[in-house]
């Protein structure tokens, strides 16, 4: 419970599971340099405790405590009150395009096997027992794959993407960011794999260039930008034009 004297936020958070729920409003007082993530956590430990969400480093590394935030995806470790409230209020839920759980906890199962499903999974063209490939930096290639290697799978993109939302077998933009990071890393054996597996149906083709996932990127990166590298590498590569 919060003190009569004491400036509040007029919080509503979505409680439910797979099968439905709705928001419920909560009174929560107002503290500096408030986060997001501080507020569900006060939510979870003044006032009711079976609320679920998930969270673990609190400091923008892991990307778990991703959450809708006033109808936008964000990190809520990182999301300052001050910045995102409309009127003393905050609407807060779990991400789009993802099953929900409970609460704000989402099932982030369909996320990661989309990410398999587009050769996201790295495979060695060497052994431990041969030598390592040379890795030249400033190569164009190599440059390329470091653009998008700090994706740490957050979801936060995939959230934002209305193709996604449209057409659930497409593969996503975190999906396809991956995949064009592995299509320019000398060290992945058989890349044209992934290139067969993103101009497959749900693939990079379906991609609308919305730019919501650029927008919304936590740490900055261009999903958009290696779409339509895949894009161009598919035709060029896969049917030679």
């Amino acid at each position: 419970m919060t003190d009569s004297n004491t400036e509040t936020l007029n919080v509503s958070v979505w409680r439910g599971d797979a099968s439905g729920g709705q928001f419920r409003d909560y009174q929560v007082p107002v503290q500096e340099n408030q986060t997001v993530l501080d507020v569900v956590t006060w939510i979870q430990q003044k006032i009711d405790d079976t609320l679920s969400y998930r969270f673990a480093c609190r400091v923008g590394m892991c990307g778990s405590c991703a959450m809708t935030v006033n109808g936008e995806p964000r990190w809520t470790c990182r999301t300052h009150v001050n910045r995102v409230t409309q009127s003393s209020s905050l609407e807060i839920g779990p991400l789009r395009n993802l099953p929900v759980i409970k609460d704000l906890t989402t099932d982030m199962d369909p996320f990661f096997d989309k990410w398999t499903k587009a050769g996201g999974t790295h495979r060695a063209s060497r052994s431990r027992n041969d030598g390592m490939v040379p890795v030249d930096p400033a190569s164009k290639e190599r440059m390329i794959a470091s653009e998008g290697i700090e994706c740490i799978n957050c979801a936060v993109c995939y959230a934002a993407c209305d193709t996604v939302a449209a057409n659930p077998q497409y593969l996503g933009p975190a999906s396809l960011q991956r995949a064009w990071t592995l299509v320019n890393d000398e060290k992945h054996d058989d890349r044209s794999a992934v290139l067969r597996a993103v101009a497959a149906e749900g693939g990079c083709y379906n991609c609308h260039s919305h730019g919501s996932c650029t927008r919304y990127c936590p740490v900055e990166l261009n999903p958009m930008k290696a779409v339509a590298g895949l894009k161009r590498t598919t035709v060029a590569k896969l049917w030679g034009k």
